[in-house]
């Protein structure tokens, strides 16, 4: 299968504290891959370092076959890598559809013309007159954006033209994994996509997941609950104080001692081994 994402000996220093220490990961196309790992493990800081927002200290991360380590998000982004944020962002002022067609961005025409200052004279002068071939790109991405909103059944579609600051919570984490899906992303990095959501709200998520899942979609997941990793992953990797130490199919590392441990911190493994498997029961 081929490897979509490759991230070899990554790491990241913070003064004297390594957040991420020498990680290596490989995510090949239609997995669904699992981080997890006790809070302050270096997940988000991985992510961050996967998606352009950080820059690491030393190693490189390799996206569709290209070095892009140390590239600016946007430029990550248009190679087909979306991601979502750990305690959710959409722009409060603008609609459900507005938000989503942001996701879009990347795509369009307008973004492939010259940088400043030409490129911003010419989308001026277009968005003035509206040709044809623009009027026809809204149409196509109008369109787009209700199949994506479709997705989530009844939950945004009757709010498209809704302010984002007027949905609840659990919507606007819907709404962000609706516009990182407007990217129409190769590889889709979700960083805790239930936090803060009650049952209810957690398993429609995790269904969620798995249909994109059952569509091909490539899927790198930060997550606490593990009930929810242990059903949907191909693969679990477990971080701890920046480490990865352990890797592999779910019910292989829900028993590994090491897990265990940096789980509850303690020593006594036939006692903590039980509380991990009831969670991810």
């Amino acid at each position: 299968m081929t490897t979509l994402l490759d991230v070899s000996a990554l790491v990241r220093r913070f003064g004297g504290i390594t957040a991420v220490n020498k990680i290596d990961l490989a995510v090949t196309a239609g997995e669904l891959v699992s981080i997890i790992g006790p809070n302050g493990a270096g997940k988000t800081t991985l992510f961050n370092l996967i998606s352009g927002l950080d820059r690491p200290d030393s190693g490189t991360v390799q996206f569709a076959g290209e070095t892009v380590t140390g590239l600016a998000p946007d430029h990550i982004a248009a190679r087909g890598l979306a991601r979502t944020f750990q305690h959710g962002r959409v722009f409060a002022n603008l609609t459900v559809r507005e938000n989503v067609l942001i996701g879009a961005h990347t795509r369009q025409r307008a973004a492939r013309w010259p940088a400043l200052p030409i490129g911003a004279a010419l989308e001026f002068v277009a968005a003035l007159i509206r040709p044809t071939w623009m009027r026809d790109e809204q149409e196509l991405l109008d369109q787009e954006v209700r199949d994506i909103l479709g997705i989530f059944g009844d939950r945004l579609l009757p709010r498209i033209d809704d302010p984002a600051h007027s949905l609840s919570y659990a919507n606007r984490r819907r709404v962000e994994i609706a516009r990182a899906l407007a990217l129409k992303p190769k590889l889709l990095l979700l960083d805790e996509p239930t936090a803060g959501m009650n049952q209810t709200e957690t398993a429609e998520m995790k269904a969620l997941i798995g249909e994109l899942k059952r569509r091909g979609q490539t899927i790198l997941l930060i997550e606490h609950k593990l009930d929810l990793v242990m059903q949907l992953s191909d693969r679990v990797v477990v971080m701890d104080d920046g480490i990865k130490i352990a890797e592999g199919p779910p019910q292989v590392v829900r028993h590994d001692p090491a897990v265990i441990e940096a789980y509850l911190g303690h020593p006594t493994l036939g006692a903590a081994e039980k509380v991990v498997a009831a969670e991810a029961s």
